[in-house]
């Protein structure tokens, strides 16, 4: 698979993951329900291709099982709050102060 440029991306995840190219609908089609709802949760764009690479992966460890689907929102939530970190962090650098979310100890808008 080949790796798609960032085109529109405003935060920082093309410096940390690599998005590959496919049909974006087709691979959130293809998910299991508990999954396409993670996904759709996701405070990002969570990448449905990539997702259903991981999906592959889980499937051969685990099997189509609920495990499966479980070990996969945990990483898919490890994910997600590695790259608001990496945000807050970012932000803290650009502005010298605490990202406002942060500092309200409130969650991100979905």
């Amino acid at each position: 698979m080949r790796k798609v440029k960032a085109y529109n991306e405003r935060t920082l995840r093309h410096e940390m993951w690599r998005r590959y190219a496919g049909d974006e609908w087709a691979a959130f089609d293809a998910l299991p329900t508990a999954i396409r709802q993670r996904v759709a949760a996701h405070a990002y764009d969570a990448w449905s291709v990539n997702v259903m690479m991981l999906w592959q992966h889980y499937k051969r460890l685990y099997g189509r099982t609920m495990r499966a689907e479980r070990a996969l929102i945990r990483y898919l939530d490890y994910c997600e709050r590695l790259e608001r970190e990496a945000f807050a962090s970012r932000y803290s650098e650009t502005y010298g102060t605490v990202l406002p979310h942060d500092a309200a100890c409130v969650s991100v808008l979905r």
